[in-house]
């Protein structure tokens, strides 16, 4: 058994108090879950235990909503985050389930976020996709699903398309290496970079007689 001696609210904190049993500190709790406390409450031991492990389980869950707080996150990420501070598995297992339950984790959510973010900025294969999402510890289910509802041509074209902008008169084989080396990188298949490149070619002769380095390509040739 133990005594409610003093709930004082933590200074940096508002929303959070400091508990303290038999004048000693023991857990910190939310100022909702507190209001079940008053001082001079007395408490068994298996109640204060819980008071803790409910401690334990929203420090976690606070932990996991900072790193949230800087770009989504798959289910796995955030359980690395929590298990490289060496928190319980018991508590991960706890805070992921209550951050599920809240919305803040939904590994299909994470997976469409990261392959929209690819596209946007850095096009890539399904494939080069694919690895990404793997590593992120998204269920293979998962990606096959989100995966499947993606143009590798359009990926690879419009990947093909930034970098053919950045290009200073290019020669027709100065244009081709580079932007099939760019979308090789980038997991594109053979016959998607090939498809790729000739129709670049093709709009960019057609916009832009003088696209290309004629003088240049000549002496090359």
């Amino acid at each position: 058994m133990g005594i409610v001696t003093a709930i004082e609210v933590q200074k940096r904190n508002k929303a959070r108090v400091n508990v303290y049993i038999d004048g000693e500190y023991t857990f910190s709790l939310s100022l909702i879950e507190a209001a079940r406390l008053h001082k001079g409450q007395q408490l068994s031991e298996a109640e204060i235990a819980a008071l803790r492990d409910e401690d334990a389980v929203q420090k976690a869950v606070d932990s996991a909503a900072r790193f949230l707080g800087y770009r989504p996150r798959s289910l796995a990420e955030v359980r690395r985050n929590l298990a490289e501070k060496e928190m319980p598995p018991a508590v991960i297992e706890a805070a992921l389930n209550r951050l599920t339950a809240m919305g803040y984790l939904d590994d299909e959510a994470f997976a469409r976020y990261w392959v929209q973010s690819r596209g946007e900025f850095k096009p890539l294969s399904p494939r080069a996709l694919r690895v990404e999402l793997k590593q992120k510890g998204v269920p293979d289910a998962i990606i096959s699903a989100v995966l499947d509802e993606l143009d590798a041509d359009s990926l690879a074209y419009r990947a093909g398309l930034a970098q053919a902008r950045k290009l200073r008169q290019p020669t027709r084989p100065e244009f081709r290496r580079k932007i099939g080396d760019l979308l090789r990188r980038r997991g594109f298949s053979y016959s998607t970079i090939h498809d790729v490149v000739e129709r670049l070619l093709d709009e960019l002769e057609t916009s832009d007689p003088d696209y290309f380095n004629q003088t240049t390509e000549s002496n090359e040739e």
